[in-house]
């Protein structure tokens, strides 16, 4: 089981800068972290779930349009840890953050495998 922890949620005013990170621990029998695809959804209040921004296993990035240019999806196989660093946000970024594993390469909730727990963001006008 991989078991994904997020951190670094909080409050912030429009404009500002937040970076959330998320520590993986615990792998899958013939699996290890680098081979995940590590993805960021969000889930404001009365909506569903979105996707944000993913980092495939091979390196290639995806970001929904709502946040291109202002947020950054990195990782760090090293240390089993995932960042999304988030800029220029504004009101309607706010939401509760997940961050989830998947074995497949796909942007869809409902292929990931792995979910954490979830980090508030709240972003204040």
């Amino acid at each position: 089981q991989v078991q994904p922890v997020e951190s670094g949620g909080g409050l912030v005013q429009a404009g500002g800068s937040l970076r959330l990170s998320c520590a993986a621990s615990g792998r899958t029998s013939g699996r290890t972290f680098s081979s995940y695809a590590l993805g960021w959804f969000r889930q404001a209040p009365g909506k569903e779930r979105e996707f944000v921004a993913i980092s495939r296993s091979g390196g290639t990035i995806y970001y929904a349009d709502s946040v291109k240019g202002r947020f950054t999806i990195s990782r760090d196989n090293a240390d089993n840890t995932v960042y999304l660093q988030m800029n220029s946000l504004k009101p309607e970024d706010t939401a509760v953050y997940y961050c989830a594993a998947s074995v497949k390469a796909s942007i869809r909730a409902s292929d990931m495998n792995y979910w954490g727990k979830g980090t508030l963001v709240t972003v204040s006008s």
